[in-house]
This record gives structure tokens, sequence and C-alpha cells, in this order.
């Protein structure tokens, strides 16, 4: 595929605009129109201003459709990607693709327009005539209450090229342009087209375009070369004019120690650009020079707040060694640099701002007197240009006038994004939050938190019932797979959440918690018309265990018409859940709840009674075992003196005791998983303990316990102990060897390596929870073939044995595993011994109108009631790869005859920046993976992605790569193309047409 992109003609774009607008009611796929209103006007660089926000130099203003999108949502100031004399095919050879990677902080690798500076011009004199008629015809706004806003680089000779002078000079006064007059003359021409634009309307649209511009320069820049490039855009070229700064400024000291403070210790970055680029010392004189410059020529100065942030590729973020950090993580360094100049200019010096603004911090920026302000990282998030809609009328304030940056509300800022939740990274790295599975040419539509639940949870379905308060419907959803609902709504792991999409815009769904909230209140009327199903499949079944898995077990084949008998050695079902996660985590009444379903469906439940022999249930007529024994037998750290007692052994000793163990004063606690998390909170219940050190060999990054386990043990007071590898345990201590982190590998886990440092841990008592084990010797007594782990070899798909008719599951098969693996387990054994599904989908019915509602739109709502409110219901509607792509190459069509929306991707509006990888819910990359529709023959034959081209949309004749063969179709023709591929292509032809050039 061609990374090259391709700009639109004017008239292809006036044709897209008006026909989608008039057919779907949106514009290049934006729902949420923003309309301005005058009485919130600003007034900057002498001209009106809207709204004080717009998409920053970058992605998101390099092509005609991406400024129409961004003003059609809220936009009104727009700092243009930035030109330099290197373009085109010169620049474009220098970037890797993929070049942008923002599922979380982001990063980039490019930096000025990839279209060569007379391509880039027009794309911008087109948008400028574009955003004056849809203001109107819209009704968004007026024609003059938007701004362009120039950004030019690198040094002061490119400045003065002949192609960069002939751009600042037609941005400046276009109306002698070849392209200016040739939109001029297409809309006067076309005049008809509209319904509220006149042709006076038209010929009062002004050439003069820019009037201010924004130098980026490249790190390293002397201060020297800043100045004169300042000095003769406002001598010489006589703009307004603001200078980019960088993060440098703050001295790598404070950045450094302000990245590691907030969780960003794995971003790597030398000292070398604090010390080639601009100093803080050279900054302030240069600054106030430059001031008295444009004061004389009453024109306006300020810095542009800030650069994005070199630091070094170490994770294979990106194909390239050096890569910039913008977004969340920048924020906390920008707003630093904007307060350092805030104070010491006393509010005099304007301050632009870009640098991680987005709808949790935008309006402390603006009430600071820190205006205009761009945004980038946030628009390549799911929601995309929508997600302006929702920022634009948080800034609506009346007679607003520039007097000055308030220092100290810049300063309160830098203090609260030091802390600030949404910019605090994560303790842990982010799971994935892509199901391993490549998307489908059609139909790719899916809910990720259903793909990464092992039991596939009606999630949506099941949301949507609470939010309506139908907790008895609701519950009949989740118990349609789920036996457990008081058990896993409370200490469920939830994969869900982590494929939630809501993560990219704040937090996931709480979806534990609103299952939680079903139980609670739907519990009484499920149990009430619950009774036990008539014995209609032969044979009875055995469960030897009633831990999760077992009862899952237990549940699904009874529930299925078969005879079950479920045997537990201990006095009451629940397993570990019951006997060793502490009563703190889960009481045992929600476990008693769980087991009284089992109860009313005809489950026969032995307690007291253990099992040791499978022969000897078959010789009592049970057809079938499943054996859900867990990991019981304890795990082991070997110290070179003393010993550590077993978290399992310790944890049931407090729950049977309430806590009354005697451990002495201190305690240290080995591992870093869950269950030493829960051990390290027991023990810091347990009477006498005064301090509990949790002692592990990397750090809490690197820890496999859930992030929610780790911050609650931090929570409770525990005391990480991070990079210390126990040697042995003597005179109440534990001696540990210090260890320290290596270098990442392509995952981005960093290995550890022992220094010759000893450290003495002070431990009355050490704990070790690393891990239990599978009982092999349970297995071979009873004829099960193990591994050299001991584990039971198993059929993945049914769970069986090697011996026929007997099943492993639960902990007991691959080693500890979380609840609700264990129910899946437990499913899978009861469907293979059934012979049949047992469980059924139940698909949520949400109107589009809800969904589209929802899209763009930030929420921090955190009530039972709402909470379902901000599920984005992706079953139904997915479009993160249409959202999150700033040029609008992946398009959402409606498809007469299938089902919901298609994604089809659009080749020459595409430069593979790749961002659309990152947010796609499957394991694949839209921008090569999707139907693609090619402008003509070359650039099929240029790229490798399956797709087609329109040869005749009368005809509807296409040339279609498919599979790897490359045939010519026409409409009516006998073929192997999938009817539905038929239908997408005939589509495109008659209702799409403005998609082809």
């Amino acid at each position: 595929m061609s990374e090259v992109m391709r700009p639109m003609a004017f008239e292809q774009l006036v044709d897209w605009i008006l026909t989608e607008k008039k057919k779907y009611g949106t514009v290049f796929g934006e729902r949420h129109p923003y309309y301005a209103d005058a009485k919130y006007n600003r007034i900057i660089f002498g001209r009106n201003l809207e709204t004080p926000i717009g998409p920053a130099a970058g992605p998101n203003t390099q092509l005609t459709q991406n400024i129409v999108a961004a003003y059609y949502t809220g936009s009104r100031f727009f700092e243009l990607k930035t030109v330099q004399v290197m373009d085109g095919d010169e620049l474009a050879a220098c970037i890797n693709r993929p070049c942008i990677k923002a599922d979380d902080e982001c990063y980039n690798c490019e930096w000025s327009t990839e279209l060569f500076v007379p391509q880039a011009m027009e794309e911008y004199i087109k948008a400028w005539f574009l955003l004056k008629v849809i203001s109107k015809e819209f009704g968004l706004g007026a024609a003059d209450g938007f701004q362009f806003n120039i950004s030019v680089g690198y040094d002061l000779a490119g400045i003065q090229s002949e192609k960069i002078d002939n751009f600042l000079n037609t941005m400046k006064h276009a109306q002698d342009s070849k392209i200016f007059k040739s939109c001029k003359a297409y809309l006067l021409e076309h005049v008809d087209l509209f319904e509220k634009v006149t042709r006076e309307d038209i010929e009062a649209i002004s050439g003069d375009i820019c009037n201010s511009v924004t130098i980026s320069t490249l790190h390293g820049c002397p201060p020297q070369e800043i100045e004169r490039i300042a000095m003769y855009l406002i001598t010489e070229k006589g703009f307004h004019t603001f200078i980019k700064c960088n993060p440098t400024l703050l001295g790598y000291e404070y950045a450094r120690k302000t990245m590691d403070d907030m969780g960003y210790d794995y971003v790597a970055f030398g000292d070398f650009h604090f010390k080639d680029d601009l100093q803080y010392s050279d900054a302030v004189p240069m600054l106030k020079r430059l001031m008295a410059v444009c004061q004389e020529r009453n024109l306006e100065f300020g810095v542009k707040i800030t650069n994005t942030f070199p630091v070094d590729v170490k994770q294979g973020e990106l194909p390239s060694e050096e890569m910039y950090m913008s977004g969340k993580s920048l924020y906390p360094l920008s707003i630093s640099v904007a307060s350092m100049l805030a104070k010491d200019f006393d509010g005099a010096l304007r301050i632009s701002y870009s640098g991680g603004a987005d709808y949790h911090n935008i309006k402390g920026i603006v009430d600071a007197g820190i205006w205009p302000v761009t945004m980038a990282t946030t628009l390549l998030k799911p929601g995309g240009y929508d997600r302006i809609s929702q920022i634009a009328p948080l800034l609506d304030e009346e007679n607003v006038v520039f007097r000055g940056v308030d220092a100290e509300k810049t300063a309160k800022l830098v203090e609260d994004a030091k802390t600030n939740r949404y910019h605090v990274k994560s303790v842990k790295p982010l799971p994935s939050r892509k199901i391993n599975r490549e998307v489908p040419l059609i139909d790719c539509f899916i809910a990720p938190c259903k793909e990464g639940c092992p039991i596939h949870q009606d999630i949506t379905t099941y949301l949507q019932l609470v939010g309506e308060g139908k907790y008895e419907e609701a519950m009949d959803v989740i118990t349609e797979k789920n036996p457990l609902p008081f058990i896993t709504g409370t200490i469920c792991a939830h994969a869900c959440m982590g494929k939630c999409t809501r993560n990219f815009y704040e937090d996931p769904v709480h979806i534990r918690e609103m299952k939680k909230v079903a139980a609670d209140n739907g519990y009484d009327a499920l149990i009430a018309k619950l009774s036990a199903p008539a014995v209609t499949k032969e044979g009875k079944a055995a469960v030897v265990g009633g831990g999760p898995a077992g009862m899952a077990a237990a549940y699904f084949l009874r529930r299925a018409g078969m005879a079950v008998t479920l045997f537990e050695k201990k006095s009451a079902l629940g397993g570990v859940v019951r006997h060793v996660i502490p009563e703190f985590r889960i009481p045992g009444t929600s476990i008693d709840k769980d087991a009284a379903l089992l109860e009313k469906i005809g489950v026969e439940i032995r307690t007291n009674t253990e099992i040791t022999s499978v022969e000897a249930l078959k010789g009592e007529g049970y057809t079938n075992v499943v054996l859900a024994v867990g990991a019981y037998k304890p795990g082991n750290v070997r110290l070179e003196a003393g010993e550590a007692v077993n978290a399992l052994k310790f944890l049931e000793e407090f729950k049977a005791k309430d806590g009354n163990l005697d451990l002495g004063k201190v305690v240290a606690v080995i591992g870093g998983g869950n269950t030493a998390m829960d051990t390290a909170r027991a023990a810091k219940r347990t009477k006498g303990v005064e301090k509990v050190s949790l002692v592990y060999r990397r750090t809490k990054r690197y820890m496999p316990a859930d992030e929610e386990e780790l911050v609650m043990a931090v929570e409770d007071g525990v005391e990480f102990m991070e990079l210390l590898a126990p040697v042995k345990a003597e005179n109440g201590k534990l001696i540990c060897k210090v260890m320290e982190l290596g270098e990442p590998d392509a995952s981005g886990r960093r290995g550890v390596n022992e220094t010759e440092e000893i450290r003495e841990i002070p431990a009355d008592t050490v704990i070790a929870a690393v891990g239990e084990k599978v009982p092999e010797e349970f297995y071979r007594a009873n004829g099960l073939n193990v591994n050299e782990r001991g584990r039971a070899f198993a059929n993945e798909d049914t769970c069986e044995s090697s011996v026929a008719g007997v099943y492993v599951v639960g902990d007991g098969l691959g080693g500890p595993a979380t609840v609700v693996e264990g129910i899946r387990d437990g499913l899978k054994a009861a469907e293979a011994i059934i012979g049949e599904k047992l469980v059924r989908d139940y698909d949520a019915k949400t109107e589009e109108a809800v969904i589209y509602e929802r899209k763009g739109n930030l929420s921090d709502i955190r009530t039972d009631a709402d909470e379902s409110k901000r599920c984005l219901n992706c079953a139904a509607i997915c479009e993160n790869c249409v959202e999150v792509c700033p040029n609008r190459a992946n398009i959402s069509i409606r498809v007469p005859g299938l089902a919901k929306h298609q994604v089809i991707h659009v080749d020459y509006m595409c430069n593979e920046c790749g961002n659309c990888k990152s947010f796609c819910p499957y394991s694949s990359a839209p921008y090569l993976d999707k139907f693609t529709l090619f402008a003509d023959e070359a650039d099929m034959e240029n790229s490798k992605n399956q797709g087609f081209t329109v040869l005749d949309k009368e005809s509807v004749t296409c040339k279609v790569r498919l599979l790897g063969e490359v045939t010519t179709w026409t409409k009516g023709e006998e073929t192997r193309i999938p009817e539905s591929l038929q239908k997408l292509m005939e589509t495109v032809c008659a209702e799409y047409a403005y998609l082809l050039r």
C-alpha cells in the first residue's frame, strides 16, 4: 500500500460535504455539530474567535477534510500543520511507518506536512473556503468566527526560501493565487447547490487568510537563530507571532523527576536535548526583546507551549530510534513551562497552549488566561473530532478579554497535574486491549468486553437492563452463562474491563460493580422462580471439588437435565474463595447465595466428603466425573536458611481465627501476585502486627498482581520493597540481594540482574506467596497422564483428560486461575458431557442515536443508575477506526441487506500513520486489513490490500482483489465474490459516489 495521501479536488469536497449532510446528517462522519453564539466571541490578532480551541499543527490539520471535521465539531483556531523547505517525497521518505501510537500517552515520529508545500497551501485555502460557506449553510457560526494560524520551521534559510516565502505571502494575501480564484469561481458557478449561501457571501470571502504565525524550531536550534526567525517574520512579514517552546526549558533534572514520580520512569531520554536546546536563561531576555519589537509595530507576541518531547524508543513502540512524546504525560511538563513563564513575566507574556490539553484539564488552562489551546492526542483517540463538541461548550463565556496569564492559577495547575489520575500513569502496564482474532472484511463490529470475558458474558445487554432498573431480567442474562453472580460481582478479575473501549476515554465501564448491583437487586426474584428441572439425560455426573469451577460444572450439568452430585471435602462450598480469600474481600454470605442457586436447581451437594478414587465413583454408577480439585499443593520458596509460612495456609488460618494469630510485630511477604496482595493485607489486619513489607525481585510495574489489588495493598499501608531477592531468614530478618532492572525485551518487560549489595528486612514472620501446584500425585493415582509439570493432559476444548469420561477443570487444570476461568472450564466440561451447547447469547437492542450520543463524550458519572449509560455498545456500533483516523480514511457506510454499518478503507486518503491499528479491538490494522477502495488501478497495483477500484460506477464494474486473486466484476455476473462484498461495492457506486475520484 502507498503511504502517499492524495488531496481531493475542491469540487469533490463540496459534493462530499453537501451530499453526506443531506443524506445522513453528518459531515465526514461527524455527528455532533457545534453551533457558535456570537456572545461568546473572543478577540485575538484583531479578529473574532468563536471558541479558543482547535487542532494542533499535526495530523488533524494536514488535509482539507481534517480541518472541516474539526470546525464542524467546534474548533475555531487552527494551527495548520508545519511547513518547511523539505517536503513531499523527500520528507515522506524520512518517516517510518506506522508513525503514531496514541493508545495511552502518545508517541509519533513525524513532524511536518507530508505534502509538497504548494499542495499544503492549496489544502489550507480549500479549507478556508469550505469553512466560510458551511458556517452559514449549516448555521454553525459567523463566516469570520475562526482563524488559521501558520506553523513554519525549521530554520531562517528555509523560511526565506522561495518556496516558503511564496507560501507565507499567499497565506497572508491569497486573492491573486490560482487556487483562491479557482475555489471562488467554482462556488459562484455552483451557488445553486446551497440553500443559504448567496453569491454575495461567496464574493465577500476575504483572501486575507493568515495574519499570525507559530514558529516551530528543531531541537538544538540556537537562540540566535530562533530570534532571527522571529524578527524576520515580525519585521519583514508583519505577522503576529508565537514562538513554540520545548519542555527542555525545564532542565533535565526537573523533567526526569516529574516523569519518575508520575509513573513514567520507563520513558527513556538523555540530557543532551536539554543541553542543546534553548536554555531558559537565554529564552527570557530573548522573549522580552521580541515583545518590545511587536509592541512597537502593534503586533501581538507570545509563546506556544509546547513542542513535543523527544524520547528514546525502547520497547518497539514505533519503528524509529527516537520518537516524540505528547498527551497525558506531556501535560505536566508543558504546564510547568507555562507556569515558569507566567511567573517570570508577571502574566504579561501571552501563552498559546498545546501539550496534553483535553476535556479534563482545558477549562482550568483557559481560565488561567492561557488560550488559544490546540489539541492533537485527544483527537486521535476513540471519539476523535467529536470530542471537540463536548469541549467547546465548557469554554462558552461572555466578555472574555485577555488581560494576562494568572501565574497563581497556572502554578496550581502544575501541582494538580502531578497527582491527577488522568495524567499519572497506571502502576501496571496496560493490558492488551485487543482480541486474538483478525478483523473480518464484513461485520467487524464487536464488543471487546464480551470477547475478553472467558465465558463471553453478554455484558452490554445486562448493563442496559441494570441501567433500566430491570434487575431480574439482568440476572437472567448473567446466570445464563455465569452461576456465580455474587462471587464474580465481588472479586472477578474482570478481564472484560481491561478490553473496554472506555479505557481510551477515561475509565472502563465498571462492569463488575454493575453485576453486583444486578445480583443485590435481582437475586430474590431469580431464586424464587428457579426450580429443579426434570432428569432427562442418561447417566449421572460426579463433580469433585466445590470451588467455582466445580460449582459451575454442577450447575450447567444439572440445568441441562442430568443428575449431578457435587462432593466437597470441607464443610461448605466455595473453595479458595470461601476458605482462603479474606472476609474483607468477600463475605461468606455472598458465597452462600451463589451456593443456594445450585441447591435450588437440584444439585445434590455432599460436604465433608473427600474423594480419593475416580474408579470408586464409577463403581457407584457415575458415568462422568469432573475433577475440580484445585491447586492445593503448597508452592515453596528456596531460602538458604530459615523457612517461610505458606500463604494459603496463613490465609486459611487468618480467616478461621478472624486474625487472632501470633505473627509478631513485623511481617515480610514474598511475592507479587494477587495472593501476595491478599496475604499482605490480611497480615496488616492480624492482631499485634505493626508493619508488613512485601518483597519482590522486580518493581511494582512488573508484578503479576492486578493493578486494583496492588493499589488496595498500598492503601492499606503495605510497604513495597522492590528489587529485592530473598536469600535467607534468620534472627528476625529477611536477608535479600538487591536487584537491578535490565533492558526491556520485545514485550517491554524488563529482566533483573543481581548486584553484590545485600539488604536486611525486619521480619518476625516470613510468608511466601509464590504460587500453588496442582495435585500431581492424585492425578497419577487415578490413572491420568500428566506432563513434566505434573499437570493433567486435557483436551483444550472439552477439558477431558486422558481417561475417558474424566474431566479436569479450574485451578487443578493449569494452576491457579481466575474464578471466571474456572466457570469457563466447568461449562466446557458440561457441554462435552451433555453433547450440546448449553448457553445462548443475548444481544442488546440499543437505539443508534443513543449510541452515537455517547461517542466522543467523556464522563465521570459513577452512580449505579447511570454507569450503564457510559457503555458504548460496541457490539452494535464499533467504528473506532473511523473515529480515530485524522484523515477520515476509514468510512462507515450503510449497506442495504446487511445488518449493521460496514467499514471500508479509502486508500487515497491514508498515509499509513497506523493510528487505527492501536484502537481496533482485533489484532489487526484496518488500514491494511479492511476492504479497501482504491482511486484507480495504479493505486491498487501499488498495494497488497484486499479491495476494489470502480471502473464504471453506472454499470457497477469493479476490479477486485480478494484472497490473492484479481478479477474484474460487473454487477449481475456470476462470481465467487461473496454477496456481502458485492452489495458493499454496489452501495459505494449508488449511494457513496462522492468517495470516487
